[in-house]
């Protein structure tokens, strides 16, 4: 089988990668190393799959390749993150980068006989919802982030129920594990904490979020992508809702270092709380998430040192 992974260098998708080569896929991974952050840090994600036999590593940009590979899978992980930068004049990257190319991906691929589309989607297209979220839950993103996964997201099933594209979304909640982006909070947390710098919160620390570890997202993507589903969209939760309060004080127990919190406001955007109803993907996928907070903190420690 073989397998076009986007945004193959980041955080999740080189985990994915590695994951699918060591299944016996053959990969073609595309990333562009976007400044979002260091491209040695991204460079180091992929730095094992480029040695092996089964990887093919392309460095483009995904909207000014004229075709893509002939595979059976894809996984578009490739997007632009970042809640709090999305607003202004950098809307037009998120637009770019999110939504249109998710389009041009799935108008090549439509005319394609492909076994499974996973797009990667997030939590961010509920905003301020009722707790839990659910699939069915109403969807008002509060961020301009936010609107462009929920468009990509809605680009997929139109392709699905228009072109037959056999396309199925998993709306990610808070991933963190090794490798995790460096500006995202136990990322920033943990070296903060460990070189003796002030931690920066925004809001009081009350606010919560639903944690899952990459593993488990990894999972998640390959039985959706042999799973008989189609034009479906799943939560992937990792049921370790905690605040951000209790977060830096797990962080302090497992590295037995003191924190140095200053709170600022809230930022515009930010949802108060994220939990995730994994009930869908539990009873059709039979998935549900293997690390718990506590763990994948110590194995992020770790990796991080």
């Amino acid at each position: 089988m073989k397998a076009l992974v986007t945004g193959c260098a980041g955080f999740i998708g080189s985990h994915l990668v590695d994951k699918l080569l060591e299944q016996g896929y053959e990969v073609i991974g595309i990333d562009c190393f976007t400044d979002y952050y260091a491209k040695e840090l991204k460079e180091a994600n992929i730095s094992n799959a480029v040695k092996h036999n089964n990887f093919e590593f392309v460095e483009k940009e995904l909207l000014k390749l004229t075709e893509y590979p002939e595979v059976d899978y894809v996984f578009h992980e490739a997007a632009q993150a970042g809640v709090r930068a999305s607003w202004g004049n950098s809307f037009e990257i998120y637009t770019r980068n999110n939504v249109d190319v998710t389009q041009k991906l799935l108008e090549f691929y439509k005319a394609r006989k492909l076994i499974k589309f996973v797009y990667a989607s997030s939590s961010s297209v509920y905003g301020d919802t009722e707790l839990p979220m659910r699939e069915k839950s109403l969807l008002k993103p509060v961020s301009p982030y936010g609107v462009t996964k929920l468009a990509a997201e809605n680009l997929c099933y139109l392709y699905c129920t228009n072109y037959g594209v056999p396309t199925v979304s998993l709306r990610y909640f808070t991933v963190y594990g090794p490798r995790q982006r460096p500006d995202m909070a136990i990322h920033k947390f943990v070296r903060a904490i460990l070189n003796g710098e002030a931690i920066t919160v925004f809001g009081d620390g009350t606010q919560t979020r639903d944690f899952t570890y990459v593993a488990d997202i990894v999972a998640a993507n390959i039985l959706a992508a042999r799973c008989d589903k189609v034009g479906d969209v799943f939560n992937i939760g990792g049921g370790s809702r905690i605040t951000v309060n209790e977060l830096i004080k797990r962080i302090e127990e497992i590295t037995a270092e003191k924190a140095s919190v200053k709170y600022i406001e809230q930022q515009k955007g930010d949802v108060k709380d994220t939990l995730a109803d994994t009930s869908k993907i539990s009873d059709e996928l039979n998935w549900k998430p293997g690390i718990k907070i506590e763990e994948g903190i110590e194995r992020f420690v770790r990796w991080y040192k």
